[in-house]
């Protein structure tokens, strides 16, 4: 006796997957492209003002002119590959290791004197006992509202002994003071507009760090018998490391930057050359001399300077400083 089995029905499609899919095969295409649509002009303006004008830049630096006879007729000046030449002549021009190793000092006195005083407004402000809260604030912050040109020409007229009110009461005062944009002294004239302007922007970056941490943590500070000055150096100051560490960065690439305060006081004394800075010496090969290939080279030479620094620093610190956020 022989007995037949009924073959097993085929396996139905998921009735209730199926809508899902036609769902997702009918998500309106205008859904789809509004994330593109809403990066598009932040890529293009990248694109137009960054990324295009670092690749040319690059491009002139590997190009230089060859000037046949005088130069004046016609082809008698072409284009032609430099190679590395540009970046050779740049990085062995005594003007520019000159302009290196001033913006070196100027950076040694502007970055931890702008920083610690930066962190000791911040600090001052978050104590309990502090009173005039919002005018302190307003007050260190104004100078960094100031434009870089403007603050350089009223230091720049406080400098100068034949207006400045300052020397007219040192010499009253029979004090011998020298001159600030004496050869001597000017980049600490150059530095002090840069505390000045760039004091209140750090400050507040750090105070907004101090004000997001718990108050439970002073009070507990407190009830330990934990002084203020203990707690600032204990509590306040390690956990704000990461913004000490970012406006440190934003201070670094500003320094290897500086160009409007020494151009805006160079009429004003001849302490400062064409070539004081590197970004000034650049300004002087690209519009003065009218040598673009050697300008763009050394733009190029302080961009990659600028990001193997912070690049670097940042390295080396994070584990430190960015520790507790792991």
């Amino acid at each position: 006796m022989t007995t037949s089995t009924a073959p097993a029905p085929a396996a139905r499609p998921d009735r209730a997957s199926a809508p899902t899919v036609r769902a997702r095969s009918r998500r309106p295409v205008g859904r789809v492209l509004a994330p593109y649509g809403f990066l598009a002009p932040a890529v293009v303006l990248f694109a137009a003002f960054l990324a295009l004008p670092i690749g040319y830049a690059a491009y002139l630096s590997l190009r230089t002119v060859k000037v046949s006879g005088l130069g004046l007729g016609k082809g008698s000046r072409r284009e032609i590959w430099a190679g590395l030449d540009n970046y050779a002549r740049s990085l062995s021009d005594p003007e520019f290791l000159g302009s290196v190793g001033r913006v070196a000092l100027y950076g040694l006195i502007v970055v931890p004197t702008m920083l610690g005083l930066a962190l000791l407004f911040a600090l001052l402000l978050d104590s309990r006992r502090t009173r005039g809260r919002n005018f302190s604030r307003i007050a260190i912050f104004l100078p960094y509202a100031v434009p870089a040109v403007i603050s350089s020409l009223l230091w720049g007229f406080l400098y100068l002994p034949a207006v400045s009110p300052f020397y007219y009461l040192f010499a009253h005062a029979g004090w011998d003071v020298p001159t600030i944009l004496s050869s001597r002294v000017v980049i600490f004239a150059v530095a002090n507009i840069a505390v000045w302007g760039g004091t209140g922007f750090n400050m507040v970056v750090i105070y907004t760090a101090l004000k997001a941490i718990p108050t439970e943590l002073y009070e507990a500070a407190t009830i330990d018998g934990a002084s203020e000055r203990a707690i600032a150096w204990r509590i306040k100051i390690p956990i704000v490391m990461p913004a000490l560490i970012m406006t440190f960065v934003f201070s670094m690439i500003a320094t290897l930057q500086v160009f409007a305060e020494p151009v805006t006081l160079k009429p004003l004394t001849n302490t400062i050359s064409s070539t004081w800075t590197p970004l000034m010496k650049v300004y002087r090969d690209a519009f003065t001399r009218d040598d673009l290939y050697s300008a763009a080279a050394t733009s190029v030479v302080i961009a990659a300077a600028t990001f193997i620094l912070s690049f670097g620093f940042l390295r080396l610190v994070q584990n430190r400083a960015f520790s507790q956020e792991k």
